[in-house]
């Protein structure tokens, strides 16, 4: 059988974020950029990844596709959930809201897997209409965020429900990273959640199909092959037959 295809959403920057590395006749270009942590999970639990660019129409795209990651990146515009700014808020990259909400509804409608990681995660619960607190402080809470870590370490707990696709995948205490500084406000519509932090707020949901999980953490720095990314492979597998 054909290894599934897996799509991986990814940022668009100036190529002037290069520095002084860009020469003059380049520097109004842009890049795209995809974390090779990403594609590499994808591929070691079994799946063809494929890191995806924006200049195509979207329907299209997720019509070749088998399941889909949405990756971590800048902050959501709260205007996408009815929010002023706070003034904590980080960088927002607009077009890359639009391209990434558009893919996740076409996935949707598709009825393919979807895996949302971090500010996917964030992303799938404004989608759902859902909310965001837009920054939580670094001594705050159950450590998030930990920028001063090293990303690969597992920093603190995450319960994980029982009765969830996810409790299937993961134990039910877990040690995971934390590189957010923003966390779900109000849970969108038809997400269940699926991991709490120890301090209540909410780090995994699901929805009510079992078709999308989402996690506020980052596994594909953590195990390899990534249970999560394993969930996605076997249930993108699963539509192939």
């Amino acid at each position: 059988m054909a290894r599934p295809l897996i799509g991986i959403s990814g940022r668009r920057w100036p190529v002037a974020y290069l520095g002084g590395h860009v020469v003059a006749a380049m520097r109004d270009l842009s890049f795209d950029l995809h974390f090779s942590d990403y594609p590499r999970s994808v591929a070691l639990a079994g799946g063809l990844p494929v890191e995806l660019a924006r200049d195509a129409d979207v329907i299209e795209i997720v019509e070749r596709l088998d399941g889909l990651v949405l990756s971590g990146g800048a902050d959501i515009n709260p205007d996408r959930y009815g929010h002023d700014a706070d003034p904590n808020l980080g960088s927002v990259e607009d077009e890359r809201d639009e391209w990434e909400l558009q893919l996740y509804r076409a996935a949707r409608q598709r009825n393919i897997p979807v895996l949302a990681i971090c500010r996917g995660f964030q992303l799938v619960n404004v989608a759902s209409g859902g909310t965001l607190v837009q920054h939580v402080e670094i001594d705050e809470g159950a450590g998030h965020p930990q920028w001063d870590v090293d990303g690969r370490s597992a920093t603190h707990s995450a319960e994980i429900a029982s009765g969830t696709v996810t409790s299937r995948y993961l134990a039910q205490n877990l040690q995971v990273n934390s590189l957010h500084h923003q966390t779900v406000a109000e849970l969108g519509n038809g997400l269940i959640p699926s991991a709490y932090a120890s301090d209540g707020v909410v780090e995994g949901f699901e929805t009510e199909d079992g078709r999308v999980i989402g996690v506020q953490w980052h596994p594909e720095l953590l195990s390899a092959p990534d249970p999560l990314f394993q969930w996605l492979v076997e249930a993108a597998s699963a539509s192939l037959t």
